[in-house]
Order: C-alpha cells, then structure tokens, then sequence
C-alpha cells in the first residue's frame, strides 16, 4: 500500500471505517477456521476492537498478558470482562532491564545503541547506523544501556507461546497513526498479515484516534478509569518510548499526581530496589516530577470548561 493509500483509508467516515474493519475481522476469522484470539491489553483500542469481534464472533478469547507494568484501573478493567485468558511473562521488568537495558527514545533507537555498543559491525554498516542514530549518540559514551527487548520478553514472547500451544491466530488493537513504525509496517502487509512469518491482523490500522473514541461515545462502552486519571495512552508505566517529544505535564509528571506510589518507585535508584529512572530521564533532559501549571494552561482550562 502506498502511503496516500493510507491516508485515504484514515480520511473515512467511521461508519465506513467499520464496515471495514468487520470485514478484515471476517476474512482473517474465515482463513484460519475460526483459530483466533483477541490481543487485549485493557486499553482503549483494544476494548472498541474486542467489541467489534465479538459482535461477529462471541466465543473469540481475549488475551491479557499481566506484565505487573499495568495501571491498577487497567487491571480491574480487564477483570470485568468475560472470557479474558491471562498470561504472565518468563522475566520481570527489572530483570528485563538488567539483562538487556532500558527502553528510551524508541524501538529504532534503543535498538541501534544496543547494536552499536556491543555488536561487531561492518564499518560501513556502522557508520549508516551511527548517522540515524544522530544526537542518541551520546548514549554510546554513557554506562546507561539500552535496549529494545522489552516488549519481546514481556509481551511478544508470553502471546508466541500461548500461540503456538493453541495454534491461535491474533488479531490486534494497533493503528498506523500511533508511530512511524507501525505506520511503515502497516504499508508492507496491510491490515491482515497472512504471509509474515507470525501471522497477524490489524483491522484498525487505518483508524485514528479520534474514530476510537467516536465509537465508545455512539456505543456507549466501557472502558478503564485510567484514561479519567489523564492517561491518554495505558501501555506500560515505566517505559520511555517518546517521552522525550511530550509537552509537560508529560507521563511521568502524571504518574506523579494519579500514582505517587509507582511513581516513586520507578524513580527510586536501582541499588535501592528502584527502576532507576531517574538517571534515563535526567540524561535526556526530561522533567519527571513538580510540574507547576503556566498561565496558559489555566488559560486552556478556561476554554475547555466553557
């Protein structure tokens, strides 16, 4: 698919969008003779994608991985719906980080500074990684390692499991508008995937997330208390992908505020039974706690109220 493909796809009336989306769901439900489970992280994308199965195909499972890296509201959701098989990672986040590195900056990045500091590369090929690793560089020089293997130990590896113990298909919440990564990997396989070599469907790829809330709005569902503490996005708590990009109050100012607890425990040192977070987040010059509102946020206040 092309890229301005896609932009037509997301540029769709809603009710367009989940007609579909429906039909995705039915070709990939079809294809593997009814062999599928729902990926079900509690969040908001994947409860509107969890409805759209069921209303097709009430007997699909869902399919919740209990990281520990969860909101608490996200875990109570979860809990209330029926027909939720949960799963639980081989390491924790701790461990996930001494073994392999924090996840910082992105996927890309974490990847290439694990890459570059301690595999042994071709000069040329290092040197193309070293040009888009670009102003990250400074993590070459740092003790602070990185790495992208979180979401594999923690997410991926628990759902290959159960897979390839059920032979289960999944079906996913993700849409291309949520990173560049997916958006390029929604370009190479379209919304159902029957060629990779882990299968897998995204029937909402070309959605946005305005249509997410659109839908829960015209069908009035449920959906975890996460989001009415200010979360806008509920995938893992401690994890730093793109923190760096948000305007304060940012994630971690938030969880200082919604959920002092995790928050102190995230930024409390390693060495006294901590995350650490603190020296990632000082490094990149990311503010994490006292967020003091500016004139212009009353001021944004004001206009939200009315």
């Amino acid at each position: 698919m092309e890229l301005w493909q896609l932009k037509q796809m997301q540029s769709l009336p809603l009710e367009v969008k989940v007609e579909k989306s429906k039909q995705r769901i039915k070709e990939w439900y079809e294809h593997w003779d009814g062999q599928v489970y729902v990926s079900f992280s509690g969040g908001k994308d994947s409860t509107v994608l969890l409805y759209l199965v069921r209303e097709l195909y009430p007997d699909v499972p869902a399919v919740f991985v209990d990281t520990g890296l969860e909101y608490p509201e996200i875990r109570d959701f979860v809990k209330t719906i029926d027909n939720v098989i949960w799963l639980k990672p081989r390491m924790n986040f701790r461990q996930v980080i001494e073994k392999y590195g924090y996840p910082v900056i992105s996927k890309e990045q974490s990847f290439r500074i694990r890459m570059l500091k301690h595999m042994n590369l071709k000069p040329s090929y290092r040197a193309k990684q070293m040009k888009k690793l670009g102003k990250w560089r400074v993590f070459l020089d740092s003790d602070i390692e990185c790495s992208e293997q979180c979401c594999h130990e923690m997410k991926k590896n628990p759902c290959k499991t159960y897979e390839k113990e059920t032979g289960r298909k999944p079906i996913l919440g993700l849409m291309a508008d949520e990173s560049m990564y997916r958006k390029q990997q929604y370009l190479k396989t379209g919304c159902n995937a029957f060629e990779k070599e882990r299968p897998q469907s995204q029937p909402l790829a070309f959605w946005e997330t305005s249509d997410i809330w659109e839908y829960i709005r015209i069908y009035k569902l449920k959906y975890s208390k996460a989001y009415e503490k200010g979360a806008d996005r509920t995938g893992c708590i401690f994890c730093m992908y793109g923190c760096h990009l948000e305007k304060e109050p940012n994630r971690f100012q938030r969880l200082q505020k919604t959920h002092p607890k995790l928050h102190e425990y995230c930024m409390r040192d390693w060495d006294k039974g901590g995350l650490g977070l603190v020296k990632v987040l000082k490094y990149i010059n990311v503010p994490y706690k006292d967020y003091i509102p500016q004139i212009k946020d009353y001021e944004q206040i004001k206009i939200n109220v009315g």
